[in-house]
């Protein structure tokens, strides 16, 4: 293990408080996440590391609005200029992104088979390569960070589990009984606009779930997307634990400082 890896991950073993972390895997690496800082840790050896924006603090209190300010926020190691997307990448992930709300200009029956035909070439694009396998490292730091079992997941002593309830598919598996809920309890009469409306109600609502189903532990909401994980991820190898594990490093070591 390099040396100041090492002390790093020691350190943070034996530190009662750590910060709450989350992720995404890439096809050439993990993204590792707090409330201020990511770092980028590549299978090349290299790093990128970068600052997350802030929520303000006035949308604290406006459960709708702060759920989807979060949701955009969270990309923001993708999208900044810094970022890990590359120059062609972004351009098609924020037409993936944006797709939804433009299909209120299709006929209503195209909606449904566009809209499942763009969300599965959106997975596919984003769980190619080495990502599968990279997203089961992304949980196994995460977990190693909770159990305060980093060294040891490092050396390959233990293996913490590669399945999260933080998992962003946990939100995928939760947005598409909502957004269905939403369609079809929505109190307006159909408009222009509405279909719109609709989808920005449902993300914000399932973010505020997902949110509760966290903190007060409802596992039962979470079973969907726990089961989908084992689609979503592969067992990874000890190197590609250990590339995760370096991006967690160096977002604990900024955190400290």
């Amino acid at each position: 293990m390099d040396g100041r890896v090492a002390s790093l991950l020691t350190r943070a073993d034996a530190t009662s408080s750590l910060p709450r972390l989350g992720g995404m895997a890439r096809p050439d690496g993990v993204v590792i996440v707090s409330e201020r800082h990511w770092a980028f840790a590549g299978r090349d050896g290299s790093l990128r590391e970068g600052t997350m924006p802030s929520l303000p603090a006035w949308i604290h209190g406006i459960p709708f609005a702060r759920g989807l300010t979060r949701l955009g926020l969270s990309l923001a190691p993708l999208f900044r200029r810094s970022g890990v997307a590359g120059r062609r990448e972004k351009p098609f992930l924020l037409a993936a992104l944006v797709a939804p709300f433009l299909l209120v200009v299709l006929p209503s029956s195209w909606r449904t088979p566009i809209g499942v035909a763009a969300t599965l070439a959106l997975a596919v694009w984003m769980l190619r390569g080495r990502t599968l396998r990279l997203h089961g490292a992304e949980h196994r730091a995460i977990a190693a960070v909770e159990e305060r079992s980093l060294v040891a997941t490092w050396d390959g002593l233990v293996r913490p589990t590669r399945f999260s309830p933080r998992c962003g598919t946990n939100f995928a598996a939760l947005a598409l009984p909502v957004a269905w809920l939403a369609d079809r309890l929505w109190p307006l009469s159909p408009a222009l606009w509405t279909p719109v409306a609709v989808t920005a109600v449902a993300l914000a609502a399932t973010m505020e779930l997902w949110r509760f189903a966290q903190l007060r532990q409802l596992r039962v909401l979470l079973l969907p997307g726990l089961a989908l994980q084992r689609v979503t991820t592969r067992e990874p190898t000890l190197d590609e634990t250990r590339v995760a594990l370096r991006a967690v490093a160096s977002v604990l070591e900024r955190e400290a400082g």
